[in-house]
């Protein structure tokens, strides 16, 4: 049984959400093909904000035109708290209308999660730190937690990049080995732990979160870096000037969409106002190309 007070409280959160009013229409652009992988990703989404639920009227309109099967969370999941009210207040609500559907979200830890949330079934981690999953399509993706990348998780890690045998190789985690934000910037201590693996294994695309905007990393050894921090936190003005970026957006919060075929991922960053502020396809790099990268 619920108490009243419950009650209450998710009423007005309900009476909240119907206050930030419909979205604002989307061009959503991508093929959409019939038979390919179509996911979602949101980065510190947690915050229980106005732009938190803005961004998910956002995601939730962009699914009757792009039927996504999943969403990737690139973690700071539940900032300030992680009691029964933030999990309602900062996801179960917010993203209500998707989970009703029975769609499924894969969470990663961030910094400031804590590991507790490994143990929510809606996170979709097994109550693990790090885990693997594979949709379809020759697609395996792995989560990480970049908050203790300590031996046991690098270990896991070579042994499942080896027994994969999937064509595309994504991977998530909280933490940007690539970045051109002016507040973290690039953590070269994990670039320096995990690069050399993904490149002997053939990852094809890494997506991370932490810093509070977007940004698309030029092609990095054979790999594409995406950076999305932005579904509910925002640093305005934040990405430098660097021969990092291809393309950046940190004046708006955002979500991203992502269509994987057999050789070639398409995506989309979009803006809480309905905007498209990056969109592509890249081609999947070959294995020859893969390890003349893997080469020393």
């Amino acid at each position: 049984m619920h108490s009243r007070s419950h009650t209450r409280f998710v009423i007005a959160l309900a009476l909240f959400v119907g206050a930030i009013g419909a979205p604002a229409a989307q061009d959503v652009s991508l093929p959409n093909q019939p038979d390919s992988l179509k996911f979602a990703i949101i980065g510190d989404s947690g915050t229980g904000s106005s732009s938190q639920y803005k961004v998910a009227e956002m995601l939730i309109a962009a699914r009757a035109k792009f039927p996504y099967e999943f969403v990737l969370m690139m973690g700071d999941n539940l900032y300030s708290g992680s009691g029964p009210k933030d999990y309602q207040k900062k996801f179960e609500v917010p993203y209500k209308a998707l989970l009703d559907t029975g769609l499924k979200f894969y969470a990663a830890l961030g910094n400031h999660d804590n590991t507790d949330e490994k143990n929510y079934k809606p996170f979709n981690m097994g109550g693990q730190r790090y885990y693997t999953f594979k949709p379809k399509n020759g697609v395996r993706v792995f989560a990480l937690d970049t908050n203790y990348m300590d031996q046991p998780q690098l270990q896991w890690l070579e042994k499942e990049l080896t027994a994969s045998g999937s064509d595309w190789k994504v991977v998530f985690f909280h933490h940007p080995l690539y970045s051109s934000g002016g507040t973290h910037g690039s953590d070269f201590q994990l670039r320096a732990q995990l690069e050399p693996m993904f490149l002997k294994h053939g990852v094809d695309v890494v997506f991370s979160g932490h810093e509070h905007f977007y940004e698309r990393i030029k092609p990095q050894k054979g790999i594409y870096y995406f950076t999305s921090g932005g579904a509910a936190k925002l640093r305005d003005g934040d990405v430098k000037k660097t021969e990092l970026t291809a393309k950046s957006f940190d004046s708006g919060y955002h979500f991203m969409l992502i269509e994987i075929t057999k050789d070639t991922m398409y995506f989309q960053a979009i803006s809480d106002q309905g905007k498209i502020v990056d969109s592509g396809a890249l081609a999947r790099f070959s294995d020859q190309d893969k390890k003349k990268f893997a080469t020393p």
